[in-house]
């Protein structure tokens, strides 16, 4: 009986075995140590842009340029060791997850049809939201540490202080603030994981090789993902790092959304754009690729 063709390079969507599905969470460890190493001085820039006034910055060069000249180029890596850490466990539970959704959706199909660009993209769905509830706690503390720029803004000392603070004043559950917008942002693994199925098998048309495949389709999946994410990715950093008083300025993450479009319009969700897009590709297309390649060396 013919097998299902399959658009990824290294699925093995026919083989039902536990290896097979422990592969996906193996590599999704080494995915998240390559995106932290490449993209977090973007998202330190971004996360700036997005939860400043605008008199602070006039782009995300300046921000750049302000970041380096104040507190020296390792302050794009402030807030990195959450991440460090967390991205690790982030991409390996949501790129097992991912790989699982594809093994239990094509074991539905059968080994004769393949699996729908719809189902792929249900696949990185089921990822994004699973993996939102380690994310929480992650991006809460990471954004609380970035945008501390001086003396005079440092609440913290370091991510463990940020933490146990955080716990201290609210609760447990003060990690998890934010879930929400989290998921709502984490649901646009939808369109990533659709649109690099369709990426991937339009680029097979071509005689590129599969890494080149792989890294090219993940970085342009990562631009569609990031066009249509960036708004609620803002209002949960927006809504993360406000400071840790009694009333809260935002009390939920709708309040924030409605604050931004009353100050800025439509345009003030895209505010620290540019430097996602610009980190956007790089940065995917190497953790992508370096997924795939983790998945065929242990095929």
């Amino acid at each position: 009986m013919a097998k299902a063709a399959q658009s990824t390079s290294n699925s093995k969507l026919d083989d039902q075995s536990l290896y097979n599905r422990f592969r996906g969470f193996a590599a999704g460890v080494v995915s998240g140590i390559t995106k932290l190493s490449v993209g977090h001085p973007f998202d330190t820039v971004k996360v700036r842009l997005q939860t400043s006034t605008k008199d602070r910055f006039k782009g995300p060069l300046d921000c750049l340029m302000q970041t380096v000249r104040k507190e020296g180029v390792r302050a794009l890596y402030k807030g990195a060791t959450p991440p460090l850490v967390g991205w690790m466990f982030m991409d390996s539970i949501m790129l097992g997850t991912l790989h699982n959704a594809r093994l239990i959706q094509q074991s539905w199909n059968g080994p004769e049809k393949p699996l729908s660009v719809f189902q792929h993209g249900l696949a990185g769905l089921a990822g994004g939201l699973t993996v939102s509830f380690v994310a929480t706690p992650v991006e809460q503390v990471k954004a609380r540490l970035q945008v501390q720029y001086d003396a005079a803004t440092k609440v913290y000392t370091g991510p463990i202080h940020c933490a146990t603070q955080l716990v201290r004043n609210n609760g447990i559950t003060a990690l998890w603030q934010g879930l929400l917008p989290t998921m709502l942002f984490r649901s646009w693994f939808f369109v990533f994981w659709a649109s690099y199925d369709v990426f991937t098998r339009e680029l097979k048309k071509f005689n590129i090789s599969d890494g080149s495949i792989t890294f090219i389709a993940g970085g342009m999946s990562a631009t569609c993902f990031w066009l249509g994410a960036f708004p609620s990715d803002t209002v949960k950093n927006r809504y993360m790092t406000q400071p840790d008083v009694h009333p809260r300025k935002y009390p939920t993450a709708m309040s924030v959304a409605k604050h931004i479009y009353r100050a800025d319009g439509l345009l003030g969700f895209y505010r620290g754009f540019l430097p996602s897009f610009l980190r956007a590709f790089p940065t995917n297309a190497a953790a992508v690729f370096m997924f795939e390649t983790v998945m065929r060396l242990l095929a």
